[in-house]
């Protein structure tokens, strides 16, 4: 079994440790957040700094995922660690649905009841959380995070670092640029630009108010 690394200690780290044990393919070693000072262990599991990831990084049977919920703290960290691509593990639940014809990027975390449909891309260090819909021909860029229960209807592009609060809907066809957060339970009917802020049904920018 691969051995691997989570990034980070939160709320978001508790769940994919529990999706990690559900998939069965990674054994988990150890966590690595700045929350700590040194390197310590307690049992079988390491917990030290985020910088002593370079003492496993070229282990070749060592993977790591980024499990923090923050889109801009993901790629951030990535930026920092410069590993290969190769080196991160994607994570998938076994009660997600996922076509034989969509792919997954590395990095990435697909939750419970989460479905992705044909021909749909999702990128690397993305979050598709739970009960979250992505339907068919859709492409998703890297670092965005779909709250749950977030349905995106057919041939919907949402470039990166993008976030969809819990319960949004996107209609067929529109666009979300890159470093945008849509509201919880915004219904997205119109194309929306790059790091605009929207809520309501329909979904309108509130950029620039208080």
């Amino acid at each position: 079994m691969k051995k691997l690394f989570i990034i980070g200690q939160g709320g978001h780290s508790k769940v994919v440790t529990d999706m990690v044990k559900a998939q069965g393919d990674y054994e988990i070693i150890g966590y690595l957040d700045d929350y700590y000072k040194e390197m310590k262990r307690d049992g079988e599991l390491i917990y030290a700094p985020i910088s002593f990831f370079s003492c496993f990084s070229k282990d070749e049977l060592i993977y790591f995922v980024i499990a923090i919920g923050n889109n801009i703290v993901r790629k951030r960290i990535t930026e920092a660690l410069q590993l290969p691509y190769s080196k991160y593990a994607t994570i998938i639940h076994p009660t997600a649905v996922i076509s034989s014809s969509s792919i997954i990027g590395k990095g990435s975390v697909v939750m419970p009841y989460s479905v992705v449909n044909a021909n749909s891309k999702i990128g690397e260090h993305a979050i598709i959380n739970t009960g979250a819909i992505v339907e068919h021909d859709n492409l998703i860029g890297d670092f965005v995070h779909l709250s749950p229960n977030v349905t995106l209807t057919g041939t919907v592009h949402i470039e990166e670092g993008t976030h969809l609060g819990a319960g949004s809907t996107v209609i067929p066809g529109r666009i979300i640029g890159s470093w945008t957060t849509v509201g919880a339970g915004a219904t997205v009917v119109c194309d929306i630009g790059n790091g605009d802020t929207v809520i309501g049904t329909p979904a309108k920018s509130i950029k620039g108010r208080d």
